[in-house]
């Protein structure tokens, strides 16, 4: 699972982008019981979602032309043009080219080659990332819906060296993602899924913790959410549900086998 020591590779940042940042904060307090604090005003209503004073996510107002309400996972990079340039090599693309976000550090905004996107992050100044992660309400696990898995494994190891192991899951063969370097199982962070009808498309899914899945559903609609997925038992995983927030950016939530914990 994760946690905050990010190094190349890891899943260090989350942020969505909104066409209405009111009703998200609105929505995820609701859900989550998240706070939003304002980054400032030279931020562009950028700012981050706080859960007891620490930042488990962020939230800004839709900057790309034509784009939808969505989440983005940042993985933490080394070095940024590196990353751009072998996404190019791979097939994929860059949206947003390397920039500084003032001396704090370098972020790049990118698609694969099937078309999921994502970015990364390069510390500077600040390392940066997520300060509370793997806890109720706040970020556990990413995972990759793509056509076909094991060309994107193939992408993302490339990028970052990851390592992949199958498992055995209801309809599907699932693959569990582990960082580069340490403990396969204890530096797993995400999986990678086909396409399941019904499901949430080609994207990075983020997945939330939860103490009880029945009741983030149930705050869920009584927010103005939607369920693509109603609560679903995994064996030895726990109990999963796919949500909508109030502008379709999709999201999961996870209450974990007590093993798995």
């Amino acid at each position: 699972m994760l946690g905050t020591d990010f190094t190349h590779g890891s899943p260090c940042w989350i942020d969505l982008g909104s066409p209405d940042t009111d009703a998200a904060t609105a929505f995820y307090g609701g859900v989550f019981g998240w706070r939003f604090v304002s980054a400032g005003p030279e931020a562009g209503g950028y700012g981050f979602f706080q859960k007891d004073g620490a930042t488990v996510a962020a939230l800004g107002p839709l900057t790309e032309e034509g784009a939808s309400s969505a989440w983005t996972v940042y993985f933490r990079t080394d070095d940024v043009g590196a990353t751009a340039e072998a996404v190019g090599r791979g097939g994929g693309a860059v949206r947003v080219e390397p920039v500084d976000i003032m001396d704090q550090g370098r972020i790049a905004q990118l698609t694969d080659q099937q078309g999921a996107r994502f970015a990364v992050w390069q510390p500077g100044s600040t390392p940066g990332g997520l300060e509370k992660t793997s806890e109720n309400d706040t970020l556990l696990w990413v995972e990759l819906h793509v056509p076909d898995p094991v060309a994107g494994i193939d992408f993302y190891r490339d990028l970052f060296g990851w390592r992949s192991e199958e498992m055995s899951a209801p309809g599907m063969t699932y693959r569990v993602l582990s960082l580069k370097d340490g403990d396969q199982q204890t530096t797993s962070f995400g999986g990678v899924a086909p396409l399941q009808e019904g499901g949430p498309g080609t994207v990075w899914v983020p997945y939330f913790a939860v103490a009880d899945a029945d009741e983030t559903v149930r705050r869920t609609r009584q927010n103005g959410g939607s369920v693509l997925m109603p609560p679903s038992d995994v064996p030895d995983v726990g109990t999963i549900a796919w949500l909508t927030d109030t502008s379709d950016a999709v999201f999961a939530v996870l209450k974990p086998n007590p093993r798995q914990g």
